[in-house]
Protein backbone atom coordinates (compact mmCIF):
# COMPACT_ATOMS: atom_id res chain seq x y z
CA UNK A 1 0.00 0.00 0.00
CA UNK A 2 2.80 2.44 0.93
CA UNK A 3 4.64 1.70 -2.33
CA UNK A 4 1.44 2.37 -4.29
CA UNK A 5 1.07 5.79 -2.57
CA UNK A 6 4.63 6.69 -3.52
CA UNK A 7 3.81 5.85 -7.12
CA UNK A 8 0.79 8.16 -7.06
CA UNK A 9 2.24 11.03 -4.91
CA UNK A 10 5.79 12.32 -4.26
CA UNK A 11 7.38 10.76 -1.21
CA UNK A 12 7.92 14.19 0.35
CA UNK A 13 9.26 12.96 3.64
CA UNK A 14 12.02 11.06 1.91
CA UNK A 15 13.08 13.96 -0.37
CA UNK A 16 16.35 15.83 0.14
CA UNK A 17 16.81 19.55 -0.61
CA UNK A 18 18.98 20.09 -3.66
CA UNK A 19 20.85 23.33 -2.99
CA UNK A 20 21.42 24.77 -6.46
CA UNK A 21 18.21 24.36 -8.49
CA UNK A 22 15.98 27.16 -7.18
CA UNK A 23 13.22 24.76 -6.05
CA UNK A 24 11.81 23.53 -2.77
CA UNK A 25 12.74 19.86 -3.24
CA UNK A 26 11.65 18.61 0.18
CA UNK A 27 8.43 20.70 0.30
CA UNK A 28 9.26 22.28 3.67
CA UNK A 29 8.71 25.83 2.39
CA UNK A 30 12.45 26.56 2.38
CA UNK A 31 14.46 26.84 -0.82
CA UNK A 32 18.20 26.29 -1.29
CA UNK A 33 20.32 28.27 1.20
CA UNK A 34 17.24 29.09 3.23
CA UNK A 35 16.97 25.38 4.07
CA UNK A 36 19.18 24.05 6.92
CA UNK A 37 20.00 21.10 4.64
CA UNK A 38 22.22 23.48 2.65
CA UNK A 39 24.27 24.81 5.54
CA UNK A 40 27.85 25.91 4.67
CA UNK A 41 30.60 27.66 6.55
CA UNK A 42 30.15 31.40 6.08
CA UNK A 43 33.28 33.34 5.11
CA UNK A 44 32.89 36.70 6.84
CA UNK A 45 35.74 39.18 7.09
CA UNK A 46 35.86 40.53 10.63
CA UNK A 47 38.05 43.57 11.04
CA UNK A 48 40.86 43.36 13.57
CA UNK A 49 40.32 47.11 14.03
CA UNK A 50 37.61 47.68 16.65
CA UNK A 51 34.59 49.82 15.76
CA UNK A 52 35.76 50.00 12.12
CA UNK A 53 32.98 52.30 10.89
CA UNK A 54 32.79 54.62 13.93
CA UNK A 55 29.25 53.47 14.78
CA UNK A 56 29.63 52.54 18.47
CA UNK A 57 29.56 55.74 20.54
CA UNK A 58 30.29 56.85 24.08
CA UNK A 59 28.70 60.19 23.25
CA UNK A 60 27.31 62.08 20.28
CA UNK A 61 29.86 64.59 18.87
CA UNK A 62 28.84 68.22 19.16
CA UNK A 63 31.93 69.81 17.64
CA UNK A 64 35.43 69.14 16.28
CA UNK A 65 38.16 67.03 17.95
CA UNK A 66 35.75 64.57 19.59
CA UNK A 67 37.09 61.22 18.33
CA UNK A 68 36.91 60.14 21.99
CA UNK A 69 33.15 59.76 21.46
CA UNK A 70 33.86 56.73 19.24
CA UNK A 71 34.31 53.55 21.28
CA UNK A 72 37.89 52.13 21.24
CA UNK A 73 39.38 54.96 19.13
CA UNK A 74 42.32 57.06 20.35
CA UNK A 75 43.51 60.53 19.29
CA UNK A 76 46.92 59.26 18.21
CA UNK A 77 48.56 62.64 17.44
CA UNK A 78 48.59 66.00 19.19
CA UNK A 79 46.73 67.58 16.22
CA UNK A 80 43.26 66.08 16.67
CA UNK A 81 41.03 64.17 14.26
CA UNK A 82 37.27 64.76 14.12
CA UNK A 83 34.36 62.36 14.64
CA UNK A 84 31.51 63.15 12.26
CA UNK A 85 28.22 61.43 12.98
CA UNK A 86 24.65 61.88 11.84
CA UNK A 87 23.51 61.89 15.47
CA UNK A 88 25.11 65.32 15.92
CA UNK A 89 28.05 67.21 14.43
CA UNK A 90 28.28 66.78 10.64
CA UNK A 91 31.69 68.34 10.13
CA UNK A 92 33.25 71.65 9.15
CA UNK A 93 31.14 73.89 6.92
CA UNK A 94 34.13 74.45 4.61
CA UNK A 95 34.85 70.68 4.39
CA UNK A 96 31.52 69.02 3.46
CA UNK A 97 31.83 65.20 3.55
CA UNK A 98 30.58 63.25 0.52
CA UNK A 99 27.26 61.54 1.14
CA UNK A 100 25.94 58.94 1.59
CA UNK A 101 28.60 57.54 3.93
CA UNK A 102 29.98 54.15 2.80
CA UNK A 103 28.94 52.28 5.95
CA UNK A 104 26.54 53.52 8.60
CA UNK A 105 26.21 56.97 10.12
CA UNK A 106 29.74 57.76 11.35
CA UNK A 107 33.04 58.75 9.71
CA UNK A 108 36.36 60.27 10.81
CA UNK A 109 37.89 63.49 9.40
CA UNK A 110 41.57 64.47 9.39
CA UNK A 111 43.96 67.13 8.06
CA UNK A 112 47.23 66.77 6.18
CA UNK A 113 48.74 70.19 6.91
CA UNK A 114 46.81 73.36 7.60
CA UNK A 115 47.03 77.10 7.01
CA UNK A 116 46.76 79.45 9.99
CA UNK A 117 45.09 82.84 9.91
CA UNK A 118 47.96 84.92 8.56
CA UNK A 119 48.30 82.53 5.61
CA UNK A 120 51.42 80.71 6.84
CA UNK A 121 51.27 76.93 6.31
CA UNK A 122 51.87 74.57 9.22
CA UNK A 123 53.49 71.91 7.06
CA UNK A 124 53.75 69.23 9.76
CA UNK A 125 50.22 69.61 11.11
CA UNK A 126 49.21 65.98 10.57
CA UNK A 127 46.25 64.34 12.23
CA UNK A 128 46.14 60.60 13.04
CA UNK A 129 43.67 58.23 14.68
CA UNK A 130 44.81 55.10 16.49
CA UNK A 131 43.44 51.90 18.00
CA UNK A 132 44.53 48.79 19.84
CA UNK A 133 43.80 45.76 17.65
CA UNK A 134 41.34 43.06 18.71
CA UNK A 135 44.15 40.57 18.13
CA UNK A 136 47.71 41.18 16.95
CA UNK A 137 48.97 41.04 13.38
CA UNK A 138 51.29 38.06 13.39
CA UNK A 139 54.82 38.06 12.02
CA UNK A 140 55.02 36.69 8.48
CA UNK A 141 51.24 36.51 7.90
CA UNK A 142 49.66 38.31 4.92
CA UNK A 143 46.95 40.89 5.70
CA UNK A 144 44.93 43.39 3.72
CA UNK A 145 43.84 46.78 5.07
CA UNK A 146 40.84 47.94 3.04
CA UNK A 147 39.17 51.31 3.64
CA UNK A 148 37.17 54.18 2.13
CA UNK A 149 38.72 57.66 1.76
CA UNK A 150 36.47 60.71 1.37
CA UNK A 151 37.43 63.86 -0.57
CA UNK A 152 36.03 67.42 -0.44
CA UNK A 153 37.21 68.75 -3.82
CA UNK A 154 40.40 69.11 -5.86
CA UNK A 155 41.72 72.12 -3.92
CA UNK A 156 40.95 71.03 -0.36
CA UNK A 157 41.48 67.30 -0.94
CA UNK A 158 44.21 66.83 -3.55
CA UNK A 159 45.60 63.30 -4.17
CA UNK A 160 47.06 61.94 -0.93
CA UNK A 161 49.40 59.16 0.18
CA UNK A 162 47.49 57.33 2.92
CA UNK A 163 49.87 55.70 5.40
CA UNK A 164 49.33 52.79 7.77
CA UNK A 165 51.55 52.56 10.86
CA UNK A 166 52.00 49.88 13.50
CA UNK A 167 53.60 49.36 16.90
CA UNK A 168 54.26 46.38 19.15
CA UNK A 169 52.49 47.75 22.23
CA UNK A 170 49.38 49.83 22.91
CA UNK A 171 51.35 51.90 25.44
CA UNK A 172 52.86 53.80 22.50
CA UNK A 173 49.48 55.43 21.78
CA UNK A 174 49.31 58.41 21.60
CA UNK A 175 52.66 59.57 20.21
CA UNK A 176 54.35 62.99 20.04
CA UNK A 177 52.47 64.20 23.11
CA UNK A 178 52.78 67.97 23.61
CA UNK A 179 54.29 68.60 20.16
CA UNK A 180 51.80 69.74 17.50
CA UNK A 181 54.57 69.76 14.86
CA UNK A 182 55.72 66.21 15.64
CA UNK A 183 54.40 64.93 12.30
CA UNK A 184 54.01 61.22 11.55
CA UNK A 185 54.49 58.36 14.07
CA UNK A 186 57.87 57.25 12.67
CA UNK A 187 59.42 60.61 13.61
CA UNK A 188 59.79 59.02 17.02
CA UNK A 189 60.69 55.53 18.33
CA UNK A 190 58.57 52.37 18.51
CA UNK A 191 56.56 52.91 15.30
CA UNK A 192 56.97 51.44 11.80
CA UNK A 193 55.28 52.28 8.53
CA UNK A 194 53.43 49.12 7.48
CA UNK A 195 52.31 50.37 4.07
CA UNK A 196 51.17 53.29 1.95
CA UNK A 197 48.88 53.88 -1.05
CA UNK A 198 48.16 56.96 -3.18
CA UNK A 199 44.46 57.81 -3.47
CA UNK A 200 42.68 60.40 -5.63
CA UNK A 201 39.04 61.25 -6.36
CA UNK A 202 39.79 63.18 -9.55
CA UNK A 203 38.73 66.42 -7.87
CA UNK A 204 35.22 65.16 -7.01
CA UNK A 205 33.38 65.28 -3.70
CA UNK A 206 33.37 61.49 -3.45
CA UNK A 207 34.41 58.32 -1.63
CA UNK A 208 37.18 56.13 -3.04
CA UNK A 209 37.94 52.57 -1.88
CA UNK A 210 41.63 51.75 -1.37
CA UNK A 211 43.67 48.96 0.14
CA UNK A 212 47.16 48.17 1.46
CA UNK A 213 48.59 44.65 1.70
CA UNK A 214 51.19 43.97 4.38
CA UNK A 215 53.30 41.19 5.88
CA UNK A 216 54.47 42.41 9.31
CA UNK A 217 58.02 41.66 10.39
CA UNK A 218 56.98 41.59 14.06
CA UNK A 219 53.75 41.18 15.97
CA UNK A 220 51.70 44.41 15.75
CA UNK A 221 49.25 45.24 18.54
CA UNK A 222 48.26 48.85 17.78
CA UNK A 223 47.86 50.91 14.60
CA UNK A 224 47.64 54.53 13.49
CA UNK A 225 46.19 55.80 10.20
CA UNK A 226 46.47 59.12 8.41
CA UNK A 227 48.64 61.04 5.91
CA UNK A 228 52.22 60.26 4.91
CA UNK A 229 55.29 61.75 6.57
CA UNK A 230 56.24 64.41 4.00
CA UNK A 231 55.74 68.05 4.97
CA UNK A 232 52.69 69.52 3.20
CA UNK A 233 53.06 72.89 1.50
CA UNK A 234 49.66 74.24 0.50
CA UNK A 235 47.94 77.62 0.37
CA UNK A 236 44.81 76.05 1.93
CA UNK A 237 44.12 73.56 4.70
CA UNK A 238 43.69 70.07 3.28
CA UNK A 239 41.10 67.67 4.69
CA UNK A 240 39.95 64.07 4.15
CA UNK A 241 37.65 61.40 5.66
CA UNK A 242 37.94 57.70 6.65
CA UNK A 243 35.22 55.05 6.90
CA UNK A 244 34.76 51.26 6.84
CA UNK A 245 38.27 50.24 7.97
CA UNK A 246 38.55 46.50 7.35
CA UNK A 247 41.79 44.80 8.41
CA UNK A 248 41.83 41.00 8.05
CA UNK A 249 43.76 37.99 6.84
CA UNK A 250 44.37 38.25 3.10
CA UNK A 251 42.70 34.89 2.36
CA UNK A 252 39.33 36.19 3.57
CA UNK A 253 39.37 38.94 0.94
CA UNK A 254 40.07 36.45 -1.82
CA UNK A 255 36.62 34.90 -1.17
CA UNK A 256 34.67 38.15 -1.05
CA UNK A 257 32.07 39.65 -3.40
CA UNK A 258 33.09 42.87 -5.13
CA UNK A 259 31.36 45.27 -7.52
CA UNK A 260 31.77 45.41 -11.29
CA UNK A 261 30.75 48.90 -12.58
CA UNK A 262 28.91 51.57 -10.58
CA UNK A 263 25.85 50.38 -8.56
CA UNK A 264 23.61 52.70 -10.60
CA UNK A 265 24.85 51.43 -13.97
CA UNK A 266 22.68 49.02 -16.00
CA UNK A 267 25.90 47.04 -16.53
CA UNK A 268 26.39 46.54 -12.78
CA UNK A 269 27.32 43.00 -11.80
CA UNK A 270 29.20 41.20 -9.02
CA UNK A 271 32.21 38.92 -8.91
CA UNK A 272 34.56 37.00 -6.65
CA UNK A 273 38.24 36.30 -7.43
CA UNK A 274 38.45 33.36 -9.84
CA UNK A 275 40.29 30.17 -8.90
CA UNK A 276 40.25 27.14 -11.25
CA UNK A 277 40.23 24.82 -8.25
CA UNK A 278 36.89 26.17 -6.98
CA UNK A 279 33.30 25.62 -8.03
CA UNK A 280 30.84 28.54 -7.79
CA UNK A 281 27.09 28.97 -7.37
CA UNK A 282 25.42 32.38 -7.04
CA UNK A 283 22.31 33.04 -4.92
CA UNK A 284 19.85 35.92 -4.66
CA UNK A 285 17.85 36.02 -1.46
CA UNK A 286 19.17 32.53 -0.69
CA UNK A 287 17.69 31.06 -3.89
CA UNK A 288 20.06 29.73 -6.55
CA UNK A 289 20.49 31.71 -9.77
CA UNK A 290 20.42 28.67 -12.01
CA UNK A 291 23.30 28.63 -14.47
CA UNK A 292 25.33 31.28 -12.60
CA UNK A 293 28.28 29.01 -11.83
CA UNK A 294 31.22 31.26 -12.78
CA UNK A 295 33.26 33.62 -10.57
CA UNK A 296 31.32 36.59 -12.02
CA UNK A 297 27.61 37.07 -12.62
CA UNK A 298 26.68 37.06 -16.30
CA UNK A 299 24.12 39.87 -16.03
CA UNK A 300 22.32 42.39 -13.84
CA UNK A 301 19.66 40.78 -11.59
CA UNK A 302 18.55 43.84 -9.63
CA UNK A 303 18.53 44.72 -5.95
CA UNK A 304 18.75 42.12 -3.21
CA UNK A 305 20.99 39.99 -1.00
CA UNK A 306 23.67 38.08 -2.92
CA UNK A 307 25.92 35.20 -1.83
CA UNK A 308 28.25 32.75 -3.54
CA UNK A 309 28.74 29.15 -2.52
CA UNK A 310 32.37 28.19 -3.13
CA UNK A 311 33.25 24.51 -3.14
CA UNK A 312 36.38 22.43 -3.58
CA UNK A 313 37.31 18.84 -2.82
CA UNK A 314 37.49 19.49 0.93
CA UNK A 315 34.96 22.19 1.79
CA UNK A 316 31.80 24.14 1.13
CA UNK A 317 31.98 27.84 1.99
CA UNK A 318 29.60 30.78 1.63
CA UNK A 319 30.62 34.39 1.13
CA UNK A 320 29.20 36.99 3.46
CA UNK A 321 25.98 38.54 2.16
CA UNK A 322 26.38 41.43 -0.28
CA UNK A 323 23.42 43.78 0.06
CA UNK A 324 22.84 45.47 -3.29
CA UNK A 325 20.75 48.61 -3.03
CA UNK A 326 20.75 51.26 -5.73
CA UNK A 327 21.87 54.38 -3.82
CA UNK A 328 19.74 57.51 -3.68
CA UNK A 329 21.59 60.82 -3.26
CA UNK A 330 20.11 63.82 -1.50
CA UNK A 331 21.35 67.26 -2.51
CA UNK A 332 20.31 70.55 -0.87
CA UNK A 333 20.43 73.68 -3.03
CA UNK A 334 19.75 77.38 -2.45
CA UNK A 335 19.00 79.69 -5.37
CA UNK A 336 18.06 83.37 -5.59
CA UNK A 337 16.44 84.99 -8.62
CA UNK A 338 15.19 88.47 -9.42
CA UNK A 339 11.53 89.37 -9.31
CA UNK A 340 9.80 88.56 -12.64
CA UNK A 341 12.52 86.00 -13.48
CA UNK A 342 11.73 82.29 -13.94
CA UNK A 343 13.75 79.38 -12.53
CA UNK A 344 13.57 76.03 -14.33
CA UNK A 345 13.44 73.09 -11.94
CA UNK A 346 12.97 69.88 -13.89
CA UNK A 347 9.76 70.31 -15.87
CA UNK A 348 8.57 73.17 -13.67
CA UNK A 349 8.94 76.94 -14.10
CA UNK A 350 9.20 78.52 -10.64
CA UNK A 351 8.42 82.17 -9.93
CA UNK A 352 7.67 82.17 -6.18
CA UNK A 353 9.89 81.80 -3.13
CA UNK A 354 9.58 78.50 -1.34
CA UNK A 355 10.88 74.96 -0.81
CA UNK A 356 10.70 72.51 -3.73
CA UNK A 357 11.73 68.86 -4.16
CA UNK A 358 12.36 66.90 -7.35
CA UNK A 359 14.25 63.79 -8.43
CA UNK A 360 16.84 63.82 -11.21
CA UNK A 361 19.20 61.13 -12.53
CA UNK A 362 22.86 61.84 -11.79
CA UNK A 363 25.76 61.04 -14.10
CA UNK A 364 25.84 57.43 -12.87
CA UNK A 365 22.13 56.92 -13.44
CA UNK A 366 21.21 57.05 -9.73
CA UNK A 367 18.29 59.07 -8.43
CA UNK A 368 19.41 62.38 -6.98
CA UNK A 369 16.75 64.01 -4.78
CA UNK A 370 17.28 67.78 -4.90
CA UNK A 371 15.77 69.94 -2.14
CA UNK A 372 15.62 73.47 -3.53
CA UNK A 373 15.18 76.57 -1.40
CA UNK A 374 14.23 79.33 -3.86
CA UNK A 375 14.34 83.02 -2.93
CA UNK A 376 12.75 85.62 -5.18
CA UNK A 377 14.30 89.02 -4.51
CA UNK A 378 11.40 91.51 -4.52
CA UNK A 379 10.22 94.84 -3.12
CA UNK A 380 11.16 94.28 0.51
CA UNK A 381 13.75 96.41 2.28
CA UNK A 382 16.92 94.92 3.70
CA UNK A 383 18.31 96.96 6.59
CA UNK A 384 21.99 97.86 6.74
CA UNK A 385 23.38 99.42 9.93
CA UNK A 386 26.74 101.19 9.64
CA UNK A 387 28.92 103.69 11.48
CA UNK A 388 31.16 106.48 10.21
CA UNK A 389 33.76 108.70 11.90
CA UNK A 390 32.51 112.29 12.09
CA UNK A 391 33.82 114.26 9.15
CA UNK A 392 34.54 111.14 7.09
CA UNK A 393 32.64 109.91 4.05
CA UNK A 394 30.71 106.64 4.18
CA UNK A 395 30.46 105.11 0.71
CA UNK A 396 28.16 102.38 -0.54
CA UNK A 397 27.84 101.58 -4.25
CA UNK A 398 27.51 104.98 -5.98
CA UNK A 399 26.34 106.77 -2.82
CA UNK A 400 28.31 108.73 -0.20
CA UNK A 401 27.13 110.12 3.17
CA UNK A 402 28.76 112.24 5.89
CA UNK A 403 25.83 112.79 8.26
CA UNK A 404 24.04 110.28 10.45
CA UNK A 405 20.51 109.36 9.40
CA UNK A 406 18.30 106.86 7.59
CA UNK A 407 18.58 106.61 3.81
CA UNK A 408 16.47 104.40 1.48
CA UNK A 409 18.67 103.16 -1.40
CA UNK A 410 18.20 101.12 -4.55
CA UNK A 411 21.23 98.90 -5.20
CA UNK A 412 22.02 96.35 -7.88
CA UNK A 413 22.79 92.89 -6.50
CA UNK A 414 25.32 90.44 -7.91
CA UNK A 415 22.38 88.81 -9.71
CA UNK A 416 21.53 92.06 -11.46
CA UNK A 417 18.35 92.55 -9.39
CA UNK A 418 17.21 95.85 -7.92
CA UNK A 419 17.69 95.46 -4.19
CA UNK A 420 16.03 97.92 -1.78
CA UNK A 421 18.21 98.76 1.22
CA UNK A 422 17.47 101.00 4.19
CA UNK A 423 20.78 102.41 5.41
CA UNK A 424 20.82 103.35 9.10
CA UNK A 425 23.99 105.41 9.48
CA UNK A 426 25.35 106.52 12.86
CA UNK A 427 28.47 108.58 13.53
CA UNK A 428 31.11 108.56 16.23
CA UNK A 429 34.01 110.72 17.43
CA UNK A 430 37.51 109.84 18.53
CA UNK A 431 39.60 111.98 20.94
CA UNK A 432 43.41 111.97 21.09
CA UNK A 433 44.77 113.86 24.13
CA UNK A 434 47.64 116.38 23.77
CA UNK A 435 49.18 115.58 27.18
CA UNK A 436 49.40 112.71 29.66
CA UNK A 437 50.96 112.09 33.08
CA UNK A 438 52.09 108.49 33.77
CA UNK A 439 52.28 108.86 37.58
CA UNK A 440 50.14 105.81 38.49
CA UNK A 441 47.33 107.94 39.91
CA UNK A 442 44.81 106.15 37.69
CA UNK A 443 44.11 109.23 35.56
CA UNK A 444 45.57 109.95 32.16
CA UNK A 445 48.45 107.50 32.75
CA UNK A 446 48.50 106.14 29.20
CA UNK A 447 48.71 107.95 25.88
CA UNK A 448 46.15 106.40 23.56
CA UNK A 449 43.05 107.39 21.55
CA UNK A 450 39.80 107.61 23.48
CA UNK A 451 36.72 106.05 21.85
CA UNK A 452 34.18 103.35 22.49
CA UNK A 453 36.17 100.10 22.74
CA UNK A 454 33.93 98.24 20.31
CA UNK A 455 34.69 100.76 17.52
CA UNK A 456 38.47 100.18 17.30
CA UNK A 457 39.93 97.02 15.79
CA UNK A 458 43.64 97.86 16.10
CA UNK A 459 46.11 100.72 16.74
CA UNK A 460 49.60 101.09 15.27
CA UNK A 461 51.23 104.11 16.99
CA UNK A 462 54.77 105.44 16.67
CA UNK A 463 56.22 108.10 18.99
CA UNK A 464 59.31 110.23 18.16
CA UNK A 465 61.44 112.64 20.22
CA UNK A 466 62.23 116.19 19.00
CA UNK A 467 65.22 114.91 17.02
CA UNK A 468 63.11 112.36 15.11
CA UNK A 469 64.29 109.27 16.96
CA UNK A 470 61.65 106.57 17.42
CA UNK A 471 61.09 105.99 21.14
CA UNK A 472 57.99 103.76 21.07
CA UNK A 473 55.80 101.62 18.81
CA UNK A 474 52.60 99.94 19.95
CA UNK A 475 48.98 100.58 20.88
CA UNK A 476 49.32 102.68 24.06
CA UNK A 477 52.37 104.52 25.49
CA UNK A 478 53.14 104.72 29.23
CA UNK A 479 56.08 107.09 28.71
CA UNK A 480 58.67 104.40 29.45
CA UNK A 481 61.84 105.93 30.90
CA UNK A 482 61.64 109.09 28.75
CA UNK A 483 62.05 112.46 30.52
CA UNK A 484 59.23 115.05 30.48
CA UNK A 485 58.92 116.91 27.21
CA UNK A 486 57.19 117.24 23.89
CA UNK A 487 56.90 114.31 21.49
CA UNK A 488 55.29 113.79 18.10
CA UNK A 489 53.33 110.74 16.96
CA UNK A 490 51.71 109.00 14.02
CA UNK A 491 48.76 106.73 14.68
CA UNK A 492 47.09 104.35 12.19
CA UNK A 493 43.72 103.28 13.59
CA UNK A 494 41.72 100.46 12.00
CA UNK A 495 38.01 100.63 12.86
CA UNK A 496 35.64 97.70 13.12
CA UNK A 497 33.50 99.13 10.32
CA UNK A 498 36.30 98.17 7.92
CA UNK A 499 37.85 101.63 7.52
CA UNK A 500 41.15 103.00 8.79
CA UNK A 501 42.64 106.47 9.22
CA UNK A 502 46.07 107.94 9.92
CA UNK A 503 46.32 110.58 12.67
CA UNK A 504 49.39 112.65 13.60
CA UNK A 505 50.19 115.37 16.12
CA UNK A 506 52.07 116.21 19.28
CA UNK A 507 51.76 115.18 22.90
CA UNK A 508 53.38 116.48 26.08
CA UNK A 509 54.72 114.02 28.64
CA UNK A 510 54.26 115.40 32.15
CA UNK A 511 56.09 113.84 35.09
Amino acid sequence: MWMLACLLLPCLLAAQEICDNGRDDDADGLIDLNDPDCACEIIEPKSLIPNPSFEDLNCCPGSRSQLNCAVDWIQASEPTTDLIHQCGWMGWEEFPPPQPFPDGEGIMGFRDGRVIRDGAPETNWKEYAGACLLSPLLTGTSYRFEFDVGFVDFQQSPPIDISFFGTTDCEYLPFGTGNEAFGCPTNGPNWKKLGEVRVSSGGRNAWVKASIEIVPEENIRAIAIGPDCNATFSSVSTYYFFDNLLLADLEVFELRISEVAHPCSPDFTLSVPANPEYGYQWYLGGVALVGETAAALSRHYGEGSYQVRITDAQSCRLTETYEYRIPVYRTPDRVAICEDDVYRFGDRRLIESGAYVDTFPNRFGCDSIVSLQLEVIGDTYDTLEATVLNGELFEIADYGFRAAGEYPLTLTSSLGCDSLVLLKLSSFDIFIPNAFSPNADGRNDLFQPLAAEELIASIDMQVFDRWGNSVYRGAGWDGGDMPPGYFVYTMLIAFRNGTEKMFSGGVTLVR
